[in-house]
């Protein structure tokens, strides 16, 4: 029998409480119906990472720029899982957008999909070694962007599949 693809949630720059109170309802509903939520930094304040370590099924998180010792001393600059043969790491910054793709490559080349954050922008790209690189933007902050948003995807043997950028509806 062919085991369930893994569920995945794909958060970024929640900056709570200091550009929202609380994560937005919906992003609540996909935290309860993910497997693992991923997690790219700039949470701020650890009472958020509190919240999705007591309600998440699984978390992988980092810590961002804009993290202080609290949140320093729990997370790790890169988080790392294996998920189902996927090899899924998550930081929080990446540097330019010029470029991305071939840093990209040199200091992560035994990962499959790597999500970050830093720019509140969404992206998705493949780099030339085939890693996929993803940033699911800001649920909370959407800065420049039109839309706050998050990400969803599945990993089925080894594959991330069904990667869904998610307009916030507030």
């Amino acid at each position: 029998m062919t085991p369930a693809p893994v569920r995945l949630l794909l958060l970024a720059d929640t900056h709570v409480p200091t550009r929202a109170r609380d994560l937005p309802d919906e992003v609540w509903a996909a935290v309860d119906a993910a497997d693992v939520v991923v997690h790219a930094g700039d949470w701020v304040d650890v009472s958020l990472l509190d919240a999705l370590e007591h309600r998440a099924r699984r978390l992988v998180a980092c810590y961002g720029n804009n993290d202080g010792e609290a949140l320093r001393e729990r997370l790790p600059l890169v988080g790392r899982v294996e998920l189902d043969g996927l090899r899924l790491a998550v930081v929080h910054e990446t540097g330019p957008a010029t470029g991305r793709e071939q840093r990209a490559d040199v200091a992560h080349p035994d990962v499959d999909c790597l999500v970050f954050g830093h720019s509140h922008i969404p992206w998705d790209t493949v780099t030339p070694g085939g890693m996929r690189l993803l940033n699911p933007g800001s649920p909370t902050d959407r800065r420049r962007q039109p839309h706050c948003t998050y990400m969803t995807a599945t990993v089925a043997s080894g594959g991330l599949r069904d990667v869904e950028l998610h307009r916030v509806i507030r």
